[in-house]
């Protein structure tokens, strides 16, 4: 909802669940809404795997946002 009010916001979901956000998109009248899909599951993946999860996601999220660059925090 943060589209509509004008607020860029990028949804991130696992690939389990891609059918579930092309429909929700469609739904809520986004049907060429763009979101990035890691890979399924989360729950099982050690803090290590999440931040390499985040950091291969990063230039798709920062597409769909429309910022040209990112920085990677490895502090």
């Amino acid at each position: 909802m943060l589209e509509r009010a004008g607020i860029p916001a990028v949804s991130i979901c696992t690939d389990a669940f891609s059918a579930s956000a092309r429909a929700m998109a469609r739904v809520l009248g986004f049907p060429g809404f763009e979101y990035v899909a890691v890979p399924h599951p989360i729950a099982s993946r050690t803090e290590k795997e999440i931040a390499e999860m985040v950091h291969a996601a990063m230039p798709e999220i920062t597409r769909i946002l429309g910022v040209t660059e990112h920085r990677r925090d490895d502090s």
